[in-house]
């Protein structure tokens, strides 16, 4: 088969885990752009989000608990589209549910850090570079400049903490945006901070020139491969019990006769 759409004109860090994961995954989200539906943990996701982007906006003096608070009336507005309140069943329990859980998160982060002693070199900082003829673009939630002038890439979680014997796929997204830092502001962070806002935790990562450099070298591979599927047509699955537990696709494969996993 040929492809009617184009292919996408980059490469990023979610969409590189999804053609890692599964390239029949990728044909479907980024080529045949087939919509995923919401679930309450990605809504959740970028109910908080909003609220620290919205905060870190402010200056310094001004990020109080009291305005992040200030910020959630407009994130209901802003992320709880009526597409998304369909896809996750919304209703008043489940309202209740995500204004707790964000009142609880707020108060947690604010126990991490002091958002007023932060100087913030961007905020939501969209980066887009070709490394090694790949084409990438990545979303920071935060890049931080430390009182040592050493820049460290933030990026908040929400979901529970990672198993630490598998810091390698923890850290991976974030490696590769030390690698678009580097290329597009000419200056490699030191640090990565993950902070996980349900749970009041930071985990860190000193960024090395090994890391940045195979995360730059897988993405060129992925894209190089992403190129070869596109022209031939077909993005081959590959099914398993991990990829396919909570793939949104998983019906569609089955109904092209793909063997996925029970």
């Amino acid at each position: 088969m040929s492809f009617t759409q184009e292919l996408p004109r980059s490469l990023s860090p979610s969409r590189l885990s999804d053609f890692q994961t599964c390239p029949k995954r990728y044909q479907y989200a980024s080529i045949e752009r087939i919509p995923q539906p919401a679930s309450y943990a990605t809504a959740k996701g970028r109910f908080a989000h909003f609220v620290f982007e919205q905060l870190f906006n402010l200056p310094a003096e001004e990020r109080t608990i009291e305005r992040a608070r200030g910020f959630v009336p407009a994130a209901i507005e802003e992320i709880l589209t009526e597409d998304v309140r369909v896809d996750i069943a919304m209703d008043d329990a489940m309202m209740d549910r995500l204004l707790k859980e964000t009142e609880a998160i707020i108060t947690t982060y604010f126990k991490m850090e002091d958002p007023t002693s932060i100087t913030s070199e961007g905020v939501e900082l969209r980066l887009g570079v070709t490394i090694d003829g790949a084409p990438l673009f990545g979303i920071l939630d935060r890049l931080d400049r430390d009182a040592d002038g050493s820049l460290t890439i933030v990026d908040y979680k929400t979901g529970g903490l990672p198993n630490r014997n598998y810091d390698t796929q923890t850290f991976a997204n974030a490696e590769l945006y030390a690698a678009l830092c580097q290329v597009g502001l000419g200056e490699k962070p030191t640090k990565i901070r993950l902070m996980y806002v349900t749970k009041g935790e930071s985990i860190e990562r000193n960024v090395s020139d090994v890391n940045v450099r195979a995360r730059s070298q897988s993405a060129a591979n992925a894209w190089e491969k992403i190129n070869r599927h596109y022209n031939d047509g077909e993005f081959p699955a590959t099914p398993s019990v991990r990829a396919c537990r909570f793939c949104s696709y998983k019906d569609l494969c089955r109904a092209q006769g793909v063997a996925v996993p029970v």
